[in-house]
């Protein structure tokens, strides 16, 4: 791409010696420019549905998202989507990827299972930064030209919501409970912020000049916000909203991203090719990392240990380490690679039914048999794990009372476990029967009390212990 006269992304004219990279288009009349440039179709290249952690990273030219899995740090998808991709965020669940297409007014929505689009939602002109409530159930999506903030139900994929915002909308990020969605304003120089109960926007806060992306940390106390064109990172306390630092960070800082520990934040700075790391407990620059050329893009894995950076400039994704601040990997990206996203995948497993009965235990030649918890009259739990009907072999259950666990076994060919008790327990005991789950089958639990003043004993079941469950799955994202 060298040899194209552009803007540089942080909005500043760079012209002369060198091959600065253009932020991407000049927004005229919601009209993208760019002078000479053939961008090629993308094809797909879906992969199998499989599990595990991908980084998600928008290829702004070549209209396309890579899909990179980040145990081997290799591209297994390349999912075709609208003209000119900036946003990328993944929903909790890691069931859907939205990315936010700035040349199509539009935002793809991406099944993970099959890294396939299964929807085009129509938002403003010039969606550019979008980001996933915590519950999953709302995509705000900053639309720069039509500066206003369209709000998605991701239960139908239509647009429920548009708030004006006016200046020129640029990153989304939103505080852990999910009341409060944070707005850079990029011409403005300041943050809106909007009451999610009522999609209004309840207060403007000012920061540096031409502020870009922004991140809320874990706890949800401080909003770190890239200032490209001053240079700087602006740090506001969500208590008051106001701003509580400034840290200087290298030349045209852009997209930025937090660890889920909340103790650092890195962030791209795209004119210098470099990311600053941020000590958030003195708020000063600990490190620069070197990566490829202009920046645009920045992720942290779930657990904290790489940051992945979208390098707009060279094609290239830079994977950091966050122990020592290096960059461990460089993976061949697509044409433009900018906005980055990470979520974990979870395969779709089988459903299962387990049951548990509770038995008297029985005297053997005259005499009782003694429980492995000591004691006579002991009782014996059964539990029986099936799936589709078919009983399930060599799988662990857990036996509880109140909690407590009382012992384990594995199951038989016919799907049964057993745990040999004593009844030195209180008469209204609910014994429970637990079975974790695993990559290929859902977890269930079932119950069963006893009340000695009855014969006969209380049998309650749940299957599908996952439906009840939360996912755990951590999201953490930049969009370019």
């Amino acid at each position: 791409m060298s040899g194209i006269a552009v803007w540089g992304a942080s909005g500043r004219n760079r012209g002369g010696g060198g091959s600065w990279w253009v932020l991407v288009r000049a927004w005229v009349a919601g009209v993208a420019v760019l002078a000479g440039l053939t961008v090629p179709l993308a094809v797909a290249t879906p992969a199998a549905a499989q599990t595990g952690t991908f980084a998600y990273v928008a290829n702004l030219f070549s209209d396309a998202v890579s899909v990179i899995d980040t145990d081997t740090n290799t591209v297994v998808a390349t999912v075709p989507v609208g003209d000119f991709p900036r946003g990328v965020a993944v929903t909790p669940d890691g069931s859907l990827v939205y990315v936010a297409n700035t040349g199509s007014a539009s935002v793809s929505v991406i099944d993970t299972a099959t890294n396939t689009v299964i929807a085009t939602v129509p938002v403003g002109n010039g969606p550019i930064g979008v980001a996933v409530t915590p519950d999953g159930s709302r995509v705000y999506v900053a639309n720069v030209d039509a500066a206003s903030v369209s709000v998605i139900d991701t239960a139908t994929n239509t647009v429920v919501d548009t708030i004006p915002t006016g200046g020129a909308p640029w990153g989304v990020a939103i505080t852990p409970d999910g009341t409060r969605v944070y707005v850079t304003r990029a011409n403005e120089s300041d943050v809106s912020v909007i009451d999610t109960a009522t999609n209004t926007v309840i207060t403007t806060i000012p920061v540096g000049t031409g502020p870009r992306h922004l991140v809320v940390t874990p706890d949800g106390t401080r909003v770190y916000v890239a200032n490209a064109t001053s240079d700087d990172v602006s740090v506001i306390d969500t208590a008051t909203n106001t701003v509580i630092d400034t840290i200087p960070a290298g030349d045209g800082p852009f997209a930025v991203a937090v660890t889920p520990d909340g103790s650092l934040v890195y962030v791209t700075n795209n004119d210098t090719t470099t990311v600053s790391v941020i000590d958030t407990a003195t708020n000063t620059v600990i490190d620069t990392v070197t990566v490829g050329a202009n920046p645009l893009g920045v992720a942290v894995t779930p657990d904290g240990s790489r940051a992945y950076v979208g390098n707009a400039g060279s094609d290239t994704v830079s994977v950091i380490d966050t122990a020592t601040n290096t960059v461990i990997d460089t993976i061949p990206g697509g044409d433009g690679p900018n906005a980055t996203a990470i979520g974990t995948v979870f395969a779709e497993r089988t459903p299962t039914r387990l049951t548990l009965r509770l038995e008297k235990k029985k005297k053997k030649k005259g005499k009782d048999t003694v429980s492995a918890l000591g004691g006579k009259d002991g009782l014996t739990l059964t539990a029986r794990l099936t799936a589709g009907g078919q009983p399930l072999e060599g799988e662990s259950i857990d036996f509880t009372a109140d909690s407590v666990l009382l012992c384990s076994d594995t199951t038989d060919s016919r799907g049964r476990a057993t745990c040999q008790i004593s009844r030195q327990k209180d008469k209204d005991t609910c014994y429970t029967a637990i079975f974790d789950g695993d990559e290929t089958y859902e977890p269930a639990t079932a119950t069963v009390c006893r009340d000695d003043h009855d014969s006969t004993s209380k049998q309650h079941e749940v299957s599908n212990l996952s439906d009840l469950a939360v996912p755990s799955m951590a999201l953490t994202g930049a969009h370019g």
